[in-house]
Order: C-alpha cells, then structure tokens, then sequence
C-alpha cells in the first residue's frame, strides 16, 4: 500500500477505489487497535457514519480491525459528525472515527479520526497510522482469543446529542414564533436536526431527510443553498438551514432570501460575542479563502483575524494555539469551542438564531454590517497534483492577474485537500474584472494538468 492515505480531512476517496476500499479500512481499523492498544491496555472506539451506501462496508471494516486488536467498538449509526465527537467525550473511549465524506457525492467516501477529546487527529498521529497501515505487519501483535474486542450498539446516541445541542441554547428563550426552512441533504441529520428545531417550538419545514444512500447531497445541503431558498420564499420563513452530509458545516438563508455563507454566520456571532464579553482575547480563527470584506469588518470591530490554512481541524489548531473560542470556514464550518471540539452546523445555526430571538432582529439586519468583495471560485477537475509552484504558464497567469488587481484584491490557487481538484480564487471591487481574472487562471491550469474525467 502506498504510504500517504490522509488527506486535509481524513482518509477520502471513491468507494471500493484505493483508498477507500475494505482492504484499506480493516488495516486502519487494525493499525488504529494497535495504536491505542499501546497506550492503554484496554481501549473502545466509537464508530459514527453518514447515510452512503458504502458506509455498511466501512462500518463493519473497521469494527472487525479494530476487534481483531483487542479494541472494543461502539456503533452510533448515521449521527453528524460534532455528534460522534460528543459521544466520543461523552463515553470517555479512546477515539471516534466517522465514516463520512462530508459534502461529497454519494460514490465517495471518507473516514476521519478524532481523539479520546473530541479533536481531529494531529499530521503525527495520522503518519503513525499510515505507517502501521503501510507496514501492514499484524500477526506479531493479535491478542488471546480471550481478549479480542466487543462490538455494542449505542441506542440512545440521537438522544444524547440532540440534549446536548439543545443545551448550547440559551434554556429560558425557545424559537417559537420562527419559521424555518430546514435542508438536512439526506444526510447524517436527517433525524436529530428536525427534532431540535421543534422541540424549541419553532415551526419547521423539512427537506433532505429520506436518505436511500445514493441521493445525500444530490442539488441540495449546504452545497446547493439554492434549495432551501426557495423554501424560504415559498414558506415566508424567517431563515433557511442548509447543512451538509455529516452537518458539521452550514449555510443561512436570510428572510430575504439572500444567502450567506461561513464568514458572514462567523462575523455575526464574533459581533455578539465581543458585545457579551465572551470573545477570548479579542481574536477569531478563519482562513486564507476568508474574504476580504468579512476580514475588514471585523478589523472595524477591534478583533483580529488568524488565518489558518482550509481546512477545519487547522482553525481548530490555530485556535487552541492562541486560546480562543470561536473560529471557522467561509464554507461553513463553524467552530465554538466553549460547546464542541469540531464544526457543528446545528449548534451553529442554534447560536444565530439566539441572537435573532435576543436581539429581535431578522437575519438580514444581523448580516449589514458586513460588505463582501465579489469574489469568483473556480473548480478544475485534474489528473493528479504536480507541484504549481514549478508550472510556468499557470504562474504567468497567476503573475498577470495580480498585477491587474493592482493591489486592490488577492489570487489564490491551491488543491483540495480531499478531492482531485484545483481551486481558483480571485478576489477583487469589480466582479466583472475577477471573473474575467478568474477565467483567464482556470484556464490555464485545465490546459496544463485538467482532466476530462
């Protein structure tokens, strides 16, 4: 097996293709048992999926390396994954492994690790796996055939979470009076996200939850606001909610029908915080796709703004770095950490909606304050990830559209961390002139290293 798996959110890929094959995923399961073996002499893991297809296949992967190394497993079923992260805590087990690939088509999949706190794993400890999963070497280390490990299932793991969610929100205030337009993608939340938003008395219009494990994701979730906006319009509610496959990301539709994306939700509850004093060290976490417009406005508030690299469990890095308490994506992950360890879409959407009852204010007021530059993303299709650095055209390309930007807007080509795919932004005061920049650079990289596939 080759020696790199993990990509920027775990292990991904399309199901029964390397990586993400049953081969792959009993050897993590195995390398996962023995490397948890080595630091407690009896270990449990908890094991959360999405609603693929392909998750039953993973799921019972992964149980039996882990058992086969002595590691007891507990199944949750399709939860989000902030959910598996609780339940991880919650149980105090060793670690939580989600078999996801998040925002994905249904013919992909993933598999992400989280620690015995709730936190992704660290670069280190995923190279100690796919060295374990390289080497590939078990027999030495399988347990008595009295010790190997037990597989249960936890009944009350939607009970558990949606108590817990509900707890981020504020216990004398409720959501009756709001109407929500709620997309769950056919995804992990399909159950526990409709629940929350009535059991706090607001009136809910569902969509996206009749999973069949080919249609998560499918033109609707957090990737596809444009569905739940129409249910804004069509239910004259007062916001849209649309989370992701695993709902550990989100996107807000306003009464307006005007959607807005992780900075905004990011820069709405940052305000909130600094007003209530709850804001650590005057800081937030977001990344380099963060746009300019969020980054100024939160500059006017007196906050500043880390950039980490994309990626969530690198804003969760940067923040526990600099002990602050909330960060996230322009994609829509959201981290609080004064309630969970990993993006969380419904604690998220909770979190604006609170300030919406507290404040008497609707979406679109919260969001006015903060002026976004146009900003054009671009997704190329490749074959594979040469270095860009060292391919010239695409360079030249890159050269020439900041010089036209003169300053006044930024370029960013980078890959994505869990796809074959290369990532054009361009950032500027006139969308015409950065779509046009935009073209020119996305150009250029399909000419030099795109795939037709």
């Amino acid at each position: 097996m080759k020696n790199k798996i993990f990509g920027t959110d775990g292990v991904r890929g399309r199901a029964n293709q390397y990586p993400m094959t049953v081969e792959v995923a009993l050897a993590l399961g195995r390398a996962a048992g023995l490397f948890f073996r080595e630091k407690n002499k009896k270990s449990r893991v908890v094991i959360g999926k999405d609603t693929r297809l392909s998750c039953y296949m993973f799921e019972n992967a992964l149980i039996s390396g882990l058992c086969s190394m002595g590691v007891d497993t507990l199944m949750v079923g399709p939860l989000p994954t902030p959910g598996v992260a609780f339940i991880t805590r919650a149980y105090r087990a060793d670690a939580g492994i989600v078999i996801s690939a998040s925002h994905n088509p249904f013919y992909d999949n993933g598999i992400k690790f989280f620690s015995s706190e709730g936190i992704k794993f660290s670069d280190e400890w995923e190279t100690q796996i796919e060295n374990l999963v390289a080497n590939n070497v078990f027999s030495e280390d399988l347990p008595k055939d009295n010790e190997i490990g037990k597989n249960a299932k936890v009944n009350d793991a939607d009970g558990r979470y949606i108590e817990y969610a509900k707890a981020t929100f504020p216990r004398k205030m409720n959501l009756n009076g709001l109407k929500i337009a709620l997309d769950c993608a056919h995804g992990a939340a399909h159950r526990v996200a409709p629940f929350i938003f009535r059991e706090l008395d607001a009136e809910v219009y569902s969509y996206g939850v009749q999973p069949n494990g080919l249609n998560i994701n499918d033109h609707c979730g957090a990737l596809h606001p444009g569905y739940v906006q129409e249910a804004v319009k069509r239910h004259h509610a007062n916001i849209g909610i649309a989370l992701d496959g695993d709902a550990d990301r989100i996107m807000l539709v306003d009464e307006k029908g005007t959607i807005h994306d992780g900075d905004v939700i990011l820069g709405i509850c940052a305000k909130n915080y600094l007003e209530k004093n709850k804001l650590k060290n005057k800081k937030i976490v977001s990344t380099v796709m963060a746009n300019y417009g969020f980054i100024k406005a939160m500059e006017d508030l007196g906050l500043e703004v880390i950039q980490a690299p994309v990626g969530d469990r690198y804003v969760i890095q940067e923040m526990l770095r600099h002990d602050l308490n909330l960060g996230g994506e322009q994609s829509g992950h959201l981290i609080f950490s004064d309630y969970n360890t990993t993006g969380d879409g419904l604690v998220s959407a909770l979190q604006v909606l609170s300030i919406m009852k507290e404040k008497n204010e609707p979406l679109s007021s919260l969001a006015s304050f903060i002026e976004k530059y146009p900003q054009v993303c671009i997704n190329i299709p490749v074959k594979d990830k040469p270095d860009l650095n060292k391919i010239e055209p695409i360079q030249k390309s890159i050269h020439q559209a900041e010089e036209k930007l003169n300053k006044s807007g930024r370029v960013l080509v980078r890959y994505s961390g869990t796809e074959k795919i290369c990532r054009v932004m361009v950032e500027g005061k006139s969308k015409e002139a950065v779509q046009e920049l935009a073209d020119s650079i996305a150009s250029s990289v399909k000419n030099e290293i795109g795939s037709n596939k």
